[in-house]
C-alpha cells in the first residue's frame, strides 16, 4: 500500500490538512472516515493505523484538528455540534474518491470521537450522509459522567484517602455546574485553585487548568449521547476494552443496547484497554498484533457488509 494522498477538508474555520489511504486493488470499497478523540492531533500522527484500517476494506479518510499540523482554528474552540460539522465535511470528501463511488461511508469514532459519530449520524440523517457507525471506546455516558468516573478511578489508583476523594469529585461536580450554568472559566479557574494544596488536586485539574481547555470543557459538558441515540438510523457497530480505565463499560454498554436502534454488534473485550490493546506497546511487534483477540474479523466482517 502507498501512502495517503493528501486532500483538505473544507469547513467553518478553514481547509483541514487530511489524507485517503485506499487499500491494495482498493477500487469499490466503502469509506470510513476516523473521528479522532480528545486534545490536539495532526492526521500524520496516526502513523500505520489509517493504512492497517484500509488494509481491513475501506477507503480511510484522516484529518487534523483544527489548529493542528498547519491546519487552520483552535480545537479547544470548538463544541461537540461543530465536530460533527466538521466530519460531515469529510464524508463529502471522501464520497467524491473514485475509490468509494456508490458505496457507504460510515464513521469510526474513537473514545471522544464516539459521541461526535453519533451527533453526525443524527445530523446527517436526512439525507444519509452516514451510512454506518463504529464506535471504539465510544462512552455510552456524556462528557460530565465520563469525567468525573476517570478522575475517581485515577484517584483510588493514587490511593488517597477517603475524605480527599470525597472532596475531590465535590468539586469536580460543582465545578461541573458551574460551567453548565454559564460561570466564566476565568472565574471557575480562580475558585479550582483555592485547591492547590490538596493531594488530590494535580489529578482533578490535569487536563482542564487554563481558559482554553476549560473553555473547551464547559462547551461539552451538557453533551448527553443518549438523547440523540433513538434518532441513529443507520447501523452501529460499538466495542469496548474491559479494562478501560477511562469509560464506565458496563453503563456504556446498557446505554448502547437500550437506546440505538440499529444495534448491528455490540463487544467487550477481555483485557483490553482504552485503545482495544491488550499490553503496552512492544518495539519488537506491530501495535496492530496487540489488538484484543476478536476485534479484527469483527471489525473486518463488519465492513464486508456494507
Amino acid at each position: 500500500m502507498t501512502g495517503p494522498e493528501l486532500t483538505r477538508v473544507p469547513t467553518a474555520v478553514g481547509d483541514l490538512r487530511a489524507g485517503i489511504w485506499i487499500p491494495e486493488g482498493g477500487a469499490n470499497v466503502p469509506g470510513l472516515v476516523v473521528v479522532d478523540g480528545s486534545g490536539d492531533g495532526a492526521f500524520d500522527d496516526f502513523g500505520d493505523w489509517p493504512a492497517w484500517l484500509a488494509s481491513c476494506g475501506a477507503a480511510v479518510l484522516v484529518h487534523d484538528k483544527p489548529g493542528c499540523g498547519g491546519s487552520p482554528g483552535d480545537w479547544t474552540a470548538q463544541t461537540l455540534d461543530d465536530r460533527a460539522a466538521e466530519t460531515l465535511a469529510a464524508v463529502s470528501v471522501l464520497r467524491r474518491h473514485p475509490a468509494v463511488a456508490g458505496r457507504p461511508i460510515g464513521l469510526l469514532g474513537i473514545s471522544q470521537g464516539g459521541w461526535v459519530s453519533l451527533r453526525a449520524a443524527v445530523e446527517g440523517g436526512a439525507d444519509r450522509s452516514v451510512d454506518f457507525v463504529v464506535t471504539l471506546s465510544g462512552p455510552g455516558v456524556g462528557p460530565a459522567e465520563q469525567e468525573r468516573v476517570r478522575i475517581e478511578r485515577e484517584l483510588r489508583g493514587d490511593r488517597v484517602s477517603a475524605a480527599d476523594l470525597a472532596e475531590a469529585l465535590a468539586w469536580v461536580d460543582e465545578r461541573t455546574r458551574r460551567l453548565i450554568g454559564g460561570e466564566p472559566v476565568t472565574d471557575v479557574i480562580a475558585y479550582q485553585s483555592r485547591y492547590a494544596d490538596r493531594p488530590w488536586f494535580t489529578i482533578a485539574t490535569r487536563y482542564f487548568d487554563d481558559p482554553r481547555t476549560m473553555r473547551f470543557l464547559a462547551g461539552i459538558l451538557a453533551f448527553d449521547p443518549v438523547e440523540y441515540m433513538p434518532d441513529v438510523s443507520c447501523p452501529v457497530l460499538a466495542l469496548f476494552g474491559a479494562e478501560d480505565p477511562l469509560v464506565p463499560v458496563p453503563e456504556s454498554v446498557a446505554a448502547f443496547a437500550t437506546h440505538l436502534r440499529r444495534l448491528d454488534g455490540l463487544a467487550v473485550f477481555p483485557g483490553a484497554d482504552h485503545g482495544l490493546f491488550t499490553g503496552p506497546p512492544d518495539p519488537t511487534r506491530s501495535r496492530s498484533d496487540q489488538l484484543a483477540p476478536g476485534f479484527v474479523p469483527m471489525f473486518t466482517e463488519f465492513l464486508a457488509k456494507r
